[in-house]
């Protein structure tokens, strides 16, 4: 994808909004170039920042871990909030029209051109706008100087090279509004609802990135360049760049690209006035009633903005305000998890809006029906908080986790990710943060919280002298949404509210003692042990039967990657019992036995350790991502889930009220159609694979999940394998006295082949599923059955095409019509049901443009069959597929999936090892063949999701 210009995520943790687009520009504030030059937090050294003579700014650091590649990120400061009233929409379409043409590159060359280099477009090739900036990102495969020259030729294209020509400006304008049309629902309406009711003065509400239809429409080449040539300036740049080059390589290279780059001689534009947040609103009430809503009040206060540099005394203060937070959230959860809770979850918590204001909200969601209890528990709970005051075990919990966090990153210092550094640069940029080396975090964390108190803690919160803690929920607006209206109105929620600031607070019982788990009986012994000379991984087997793959690497300091297979998993579900493990993934918050899962939270506070179970293939897999101090006690955690799991009844009820909201909006997207109705198509209604009802789910208990699983967790097969910075002896022992020492299992993963049965629908033709959305919104998607995944240089085949296919009709259906935003095909064999695998080609589309899109995909699958692919597709293919087969062991989770099951499915290290060479031989006779065996447009499965013209909204 090009480009989010709607994150969800990032406004509705906001909570905020806007309704009146002020027309006034006002100028940049001054500020120093980087956030460090004000401050007395020193910048991690590792960092070099620059600034060239044309005033772009930029951010080198060198990193070899993963080694050989790079990251490069190009931040423009623009976003929509630089935007006048009729220039609405235009940064997110500049952004599009960087991949459509420049001075040195020909349209629709950019993103071909990067292909052929191995990026994939989307994963390693995007772009992205928000309200204050647009950023251009390139992933590079390859620490190749070449490429790295192409990327950065590439991105300074995009800085002052675009044509913006015409009529790309109107093929590319059908792709934006495509993008506009994918972003309505229900999440968007019940935000923009939000936002209106609590930021009535603000600007950014008229001001969402995506503009709005209208301007979108009326958007020119003109006034795109003109608003390109404005706002994109060197001074208004910086660019990042991490990767495994030298330091002074990656400089001189961006100073050769952009050193002449010279800005328009007119003065930069002014950003919008931001409008207000008015901090005496109060004392109000919105109710907003959608089917696809569960239940939820949020109560909410304003305050004005605080400036706040990056110091260590600010940082000081944050911190304190932070662990006040996780306390208060932490009580919230633990009544959450009760087994008559008050509500299904509660939180409380500070957002800045922009430069305007900050909101204090406490946030309830409930089940429905029970939205009065939960805000009375809540408000109640709060204010005792607020009043009381926390504990020393509370504040105990909180450091440690804390400071488990710190050490870990003080621990891979020297091995984080080009995208962990990328992501602190961009921080640094957009929120002002000096980013620091984690042993300097460290260490001032460690000087600091001794002297932490809970009473320091409570003041910091509460905002003491300098008023900058959470802001008192005095006559708070309140806000309900939800599927029926509440009974009472605005005035039940008022009366509510003022209940529970007199209501007694629920009582809590501190939980004491250690984690009950460590002595599982004798340790294991190893009864064969030995290393595949090829990759060197040590398998090692012991007495009872338990497997263990280790393999140490060096990519990811003291971080250890773990999972465990159990014997069982899919299969299980039969056709008379489609559910039987479908509460699998709830046994983790089913606790222990000696211990509920709240309880773990707190014992084991200061640990890397945890995972749960889920169905995958023929087994259950947990995973988890721990440390070698850490290693043994998440050992003796999984040994204890195995053998003594809580299956207290508090998960029980937390998976049937999640059932409960999926299934009441099972139909309110297209999306979410789709995706709940097609096991049922692609099946014929095999119930293992169709969405069952209310009452089918409400049936399944943790009793029945124990008669279905219990055998396996007594003597079902285990599988270990481990991954990353390890001491293999260490990790022998570990399981030795743990998983080891656990009675006999079983020494195979066994599947009745009578419950492998899985047959794909012989209907052919259109099949409509109806949504509840918007009625413009419509999914187009044509489905093959395939094969399994038993002949690899099939799989490959089949994988190769889905590549070719995406490309060509993002060349069609995108590029060329402007139909849609993402369109794509994707392409899975099974490595657990015989004979089933499936390639499907989707388009998410206007409900005008199904024809259309359904002739344009059957035309570009025909040509496939009709003859051999052209070179320049099958390349463009490739490149990006062998890229990844290159880099797949670069990190610890490619090791992983080597090591899990090396001993019981040895052909993926086989696999492994031949893709490489069978992917490069693969001909374009052979490609033609696959998709002439499997896709002839005539056996494709049609669906089509469309509105449900009665119930549709928006």
């Amino acid at each position: 994808m090009r480009s989010r210009a709607i994150l969800f995520a990032s406004l509705c943790a906001l909570l905020t909004g806007c309704a009146q687009g002020g027309a006034r520009l006002v100028p940049l504030a001054a500020k120093p170039d980087w956030p460090f030059a004000a401050s007395d937090v020193v910048p991690d050294p590792g960092y070099r920042f620059g600034k060239l003579a044309n005033g772009m700014r930029t951010i080198v650091r060198s990193n070899a871990t993963p080694a050989g590649v790079a990251m490069v990120r190009l931040v423009i400061e623009t976003g929509s909030l630089d935007e006048a009233e009729d220039q609405r929409g235009l940064a997110h379409f500049v952004e599009h029209m960087a991949f459509e043409g420049s001075t040195h590159v020909r349209n629709g060359e950019m993103v071909k051109l990067l292909q052929r280099e191995g990026l994939t477009f989307g994963a390693d090739t995007n772009a992205s706008t928000s309200f204050e900036r647009t950023v251009y990102q390139l992933d590079l495969p390859r620490a190749d100087p070449a490429l790295l020259d192409t990327a950065l030729m590439l991105l300074r294209e995009t800085a002052s090279e675009l044509t913006i020509a015409p009529d790309a400006v109107d093929r590319e304008r059908g792709v934006v509004l495509s993008e506009m049309r994918d972003g309505k629902g229900y999440a968007l309406s019940d935000w923009h609802d939000m936002a209106q009711f609590l930021y009535p003065r603000a600007t950014y509400l008229r001001r969402l990135p995506i503009g709005t239809e209208r301007s979108v429409a009326r958007a020119d080449a003109k006034a795109l360049t003109a608003f390109w040539r404005a706002h994109y300036r060197p001074d208004r740049t910086t660019l990042i760049l991490v990767g495994d080059f030298p330091a002074a390589t990656m400089t001189r290279a961006i100073a050769a690209h952009f050193a002449d780059w010279r800005a328009e001689p007119a003065p930069p534009p002014g950003r919008v006035e931001p409008g207000r947040v008015e901090a005496d609103r109060r004392d109000r009430v919105d109710i907003r009633i959608d089917p696809a809503l569960s239940e939820r009040v949020t109560a909410s206060r304003h305050g004005p903005w605080l400036d706040e540099p990056d110091t260590i005394a600010n940082r000081r203060r944050a911190l304190l305000r932070l662990i006040g937070y996780r306390i208060v959230n932490r009580r919230f959860q633990s009544l959450a998890r009760r087994v008559d809770p008050p509500f299904r979850g509660a939180g409380f918590g500070t957002a800045e809006v922009f430069h305007i204001g900050r909101t204090t909200n406490l946030v309830v969601d409930s089940e429905d029906g029970k939205w009065r209890r939960g805000l009375i528990t809540a408000a109640a709970m709060l204010r005792q908080a607020l009043t009381q005051g926390f504990t020393q075990a509370e504040l105990d919990e909180q450091l440690a986790d804390l400071r488990e966090g710190l050490e870990n990153a003080a621990a891979e210092a020297e091995t984080r990710s080009d995208a962990t550094l990328i992501h602190a640069a961009l921080a640094t940029i957009a929120d002002g943060k000096v980013p620091t080396a984690p042993a300097d975090a460290l260490a001032r964390f460690n000087a600091y919280a001794p002297t932490i108190t809970p009473a320091l803690v409570l003041n910091a919160l509460k905002g003491g002298v300098l008023k900058d803690g959470a802001l008192p929920l005095d006559a708070p607006l309140l806000r309900f949404h939800g599927r029926r209206a509440p009974e009472g109105g605005a005035d039940a929620l008022r009366s509510a509210w003022v209940e529970g600031e007199a209501a007694p607070a629920a009582v809590f019982t501190p939980v004491s003692g250690r984690f009950g788990y460590g002595d599982f009986g004798p340790a294991g012994t190893v009864v064969s042990d030995r290393r595949d000379a090829r990759l060197g991984i040590r398998m090692v087997r012991f007495a009872n039967g338990v497997r263990l793959n280790l393999r140490h690497t060096d990519l990811d300091r003291d971080r250890i990657r773990l999972s465990l297979a159990l014997a069982g998993g899919e299969p299980l579900a039969t056709r008379a019992d489609p559910l039987a493990v479908a509460m699998v993934p709830e046994l983790a918050q089913g606790g222990l036995g000696k211990h509920s899962a709240d309880d773990l939270q707190t014992l084991l506070a200061g640990h890397s350790v945890g995972g749960s179970f889920h169905p995958e293939g023929d087994a259950f897999v947990a995973g988890a991502n721990t440390t070698r101090r850490d290693l043994a006690m998440e050992c003796s955690y999984l040994a204890a889930l195995i053998s003594d799991p809580g299956y207290r009844p508090e998960a029980e009820r937390a998976f049937h009220e999640t059932i409960a909201n999926v299934l009441a909006r099972r139909n309110a997207t297209p999306q979410a159609a789709l995706a709940n109705a097609l096991g049922g198509i692609e099946t014929d209604n095999d119930p293992r694979f169709t969405l069952g009802d209310i009452a089918a789910y409400r049936a399944v208990t943790f009793a029945t999940l124990r008669h279905v699983i219990g055998d396996r967790l007594a003597r079902g097969a285990i599988e270990i394998g481990m991954a990353g910075d390890l001491d293999e002896e260490a990790a022998i022992a570990a399981v030795a006295r743990t998983l080891g020492a656990l009675p006999a299992r079983e020494t195979d993963f066994p599947v009745d082949p009578a419950a492998l049965q899985r047959n794909f629908t012989d209907r052919r033709g259109a099949i409509v599923v109806p949504h509840k959305g918007p009625t413009t919104q419509a999914i187009v998607r044509l489905e093959w059955p395939t094969t399994d995944d038993r002949d690899e240089r099939l799989e490959l085949a089949l994988d190769m095409i889905q590549d070719m296919v995406t490309i060509a009709v993002e060349d069609t259906l995108r590029e060329a019509m402007g139909k849609t935003y993402s369109p794509g095909a994707t392409s899975a064999q099974s490595d657990l049901w015989p004979g089933w695998g499936t390639f499907a080609v989707q388009a998410s589309v206007a409900t005008g443009d199904v024809a259309a899109t359904r002739a344009a995909i059957r035309k570009t699958l025909a040509a496939l069959i009709a003859a051999p692919a052209d070179p320049d597709l099958i390349a463009r293919a490739r490149a990006p597929l062998a890229q990844r087969l290159d880099n797949w062991l670069k990190g610890n989770g490619g090791w992983l999936s080597l090591v899990a099951r090396a001993q019981t499915k040895p052909e993926r290290i086989e696999r492994h090892l031949a893709a490489k060479a069978m992917l490069m031989s693969l001909t374009p006779r052979e490609l033609q063949a696959a998709a002439a065996r499997y896709l002839a447009p005539d056996r494709a499965v049609e669906i089509l999701v469309l509105p449900n013209a009665e119930k549709s909204g928006g």
